[in-house]
């Protein structure tokens, strides 16, 4: 009964300090490529509200994201989900809108322009 104590107490703190190092790393990421400051406040909204809510990014503004950078852009997505006021979404369902919206945007940033 002891070692499923131990067994148990080893697990907890493998998760909590897994999730430490992974806040740490993401705070490390997004600090050394200085991405809070990339991005305008009124775009960096518009690109919250797409993928963790229900909402649309507009041209300008998806060339800010790309702008950003891939790095950053999921740096930032993981942080946000580590926060407690976010624990009811789904991580899963935020990360592929994430993707989502970093490939529209791309694709929308890497298409040429029509000719006029």
């Amino acid at each position: 009964m002891a070692s499923l104590n131990v067994y148990s107490a080893l697990v907890v703190l493998f998760l909590t300090c897994g999730a430490a190092m992974a806040t740490m790393e993401n705070d490390q990421i997004i600090k050394e490529n200085h991405c809070e400051t990339k991005m305008g406040l009124p775009c960096f909204l518009e690109a919250f509200t797409s993928i963790f809510e229900i909402g649309s990014i507009s041209n300008k503004c998806c060339g800010e994201l790309v702008g950003l950078g891939k790095v950053c852009h999921s740096a930032l997505v993981k942080r946000t989900l580590e926060n407690p006021l976010f624990k009811d979404l789904t991580p899963a369902t935020i990360i592929a809108k994430s993707i989502q919206t970093w490939n529209n945007c791309l694709a929308l940033i890497d298409s040429p322009s029509p000719s006029a």
